[in-house]
Parts: structure tokens; sequence; C-alpha cells
């Protein structure tokens, strides 16, 4: 990889983990469902009149505003609402990943190897102590933000498989005419779940760091995030660029710690360890098995070579 394509990878990754920061600063001034409807806003408008809808088919253009877009952030937003520190969203999200290789094997038949199945034993090992946190209520974690925060990694996942379904594809086109998708559900969200006047209340009085956050996570992390990334994508191997997302928890817990003072309990640190282990084990597995495999032969066959009169 080129170095100016290592320092974009790292932005993005620096952008999405701090993502989280800024979607619990967004959420202290405007609701959920309202934020998630103005973040799409955004992105859309004006942006839709000068890029090209992407050729895939509607049905498939639905379904990936819905999973991916709508599915995945009302349930995030919700659950960083309802009291989902932002440090552990950013690491339980990531069982996005297990998610994905579950629905690819179900409706894909993809084969699932021995690390995938290691690596979601480990990882769920790790959700288990996150939410025996919960359940305990430390580290300012409930229930129900760890549920809807696994939803929400669900959502993603569902988005992943219409991804690959969709194929090779004009990523900002994808992104762009993909959020035209929740933009009406999210309103009508916020009409039923939020009210009317907490939503005027929220737009008139909207402070600078609620327009910093809209703005944040409409341009930074959704438009230059998701094309930035595609482009990587395409220019290397999935190998190569995908294990790189493991850095967004990491900069999600940090920027957490640092910039909202947010701490962990004991065990949710080490459930949080354990996850991180899990991910690795999924993403490295099989290679590091390969390669104890080549140098155990590589030793035999040195032996037998020594051993040659």
């Amino acid at each position: 990889m080129q170095a100016r394509d290592r320092l974009l990878a790292l932005a993005i990754v620096c952008v999405w983990g701090v993502n989280f920061v800024v979607i619990k600063v967004g959420l202290a001034g405007v609701p959920p469902m309202l934020l998630g409807a103005l973040r799409f806003l955004l992105v859309v408008f004006p942006a839709i009149f000068f890029v090209p809808r992407p050729r895939v088919p509607w049905r498939l253009l639905l379904a990936y505003g819905v999973t991916i877009s709508l599915g995945q952030f009302a349930f995030l937003f919700y659950a960083m609402a309802v009291g989902m520190p932002a440090g552990l969203a950013s690491l339980v999200l990531q069982s996005q990943a297990f998610f994905t290789l579950a629905i690819a094997a179900l409706w894909l038949g993809e084969p699932v190897r021995w690390h995938n199945i290691a690596g979601m034993a480990v990882a769920a090992a790790g959700l288990a102590l996150i939410g025996s946190g919960a359940a305990a209520s430390a580290g300012g974690m409930s229930v129900a933000g760890f549920v809807l925060t696994l939803c929400a990694a669900f959502c993603w996942a569902s988005g992943n498989i219409v991804s690959k379904k969709i194929g090779p594809v004009d990523l900002l086109g994808l992104v762009i005419w993909g959020a035209l998708v929740p933009i009406v559900p999210f309103a009508l969200l916020s009409l039923w779940v939020e009210g009317p006047a907490r939503i005027v209340q929220s737009v008139t009085h909207v402070s600078a760091m609620g327009m910093f956050a809209v703005a944040y996570l409409a341009f930074a992390a959704t438009v230059f995030g998701y094309t930035m990334w595609g482009r990587l994508l395409t220019r290397y191997p999935a190998s190569q660029v995908a294990p790189l997302t493991l850095l967004v928890p990491v900069v999600g817990l940090v920027s957490a710690h640092v910039l909202l003072g947010e701490h962990l309990s004991p065990a949710q640190w080490a459930g949080a360890a354990v996850v991180m282990a899990g991910l690795l084990l999924n993403v490295f597995g099989q290679r590091l098995w390969v390669g104890r495999a080549l140098m155990r032969r590589q030793a035999t066959s040195r032996g037998a070579a020594a051993g040659k009169p």
C-alpha cells in the first residue's frame, strides 16, 4: 500500500472512531431519530442533483438504504441515547463481522471455516462479559443500549450482504442515493417517538456543537468515509484493507475516554480485550495456521535434507 493510501486509511479509521463521540455530542441537543433525518438529509441535498444514480436495481438500492442507513443508525443512535457509552458502542458494533459471516453462510451458502467459528466463540464470550457489566449497570451502560447496538450491528451485516449482491458500483453514487431512503422513515419515527414540539425545540435552539455533529456525521463519517474506503477496496485486496477496521474501536475507546471522560469497569475492559481477540482470530486465524503449517513443512524438509548422506 502506498504511503498516501496508508495515511488515507488512517484518516478514515480516525474519522470513524471519533464518530461515536460526535454522535454522543449531537444527541445532547438533538433527539436520535431527528439526528438521523438531519444527517441523511445533509448527505443527499444538494449532492443528489450532481451525482448520477448508480446502476443498481431499485429494490437493491432500497434494501441498502433500509439496512446500512436506516436500520443501523436508528438502532445505534437510540442505543446511545438510552445509555450506551460511545467507546463501547464502537466496539460492540464490530460484531457485524460475525453477523455477516452467519448471514452469508445461511443465505449465500458461503463456507465458514474453523477460525471464523473460533473467532465468533471468543468474541461472544467477550460480549457476554460486556453484557454482564450492562446488567450490573457498570460503566454507565444500560441493557437496552447494549441490545440495541447488537441490533445495529445485525443491520450493518445485512447491508454488507446487500452490498455483496450489488457488486462493483460507483460508491459515491451508492452512498448519496442510498441515503435518500432513510430520510422519510427517520422523519416519521421522529414525529412518532419524539413529537412535533421536541422537533421544533431542537431545530430552533440547535447549538453550534449540534450543527457541527450533524455536519460531521454527514460529510466526514458518511460521504468521505464510505467513499474513500470504497476507493481503497478497489485499489488493494480486501484482505489488506478490511483488517484496518479493527483500529476503529481502539480509536473509539480512547477518544471516548479522553474527550468524554468515559470509564469502563474491569469486566468491560476484559470483555473489550476478548472481543478484539475474537476479531483478530477471525481475520488472521487462517493466515497464522497456514504460516505455521508452512514453517513445519520447511523445518521437516530441512531436517530430511540434513539427514541425507
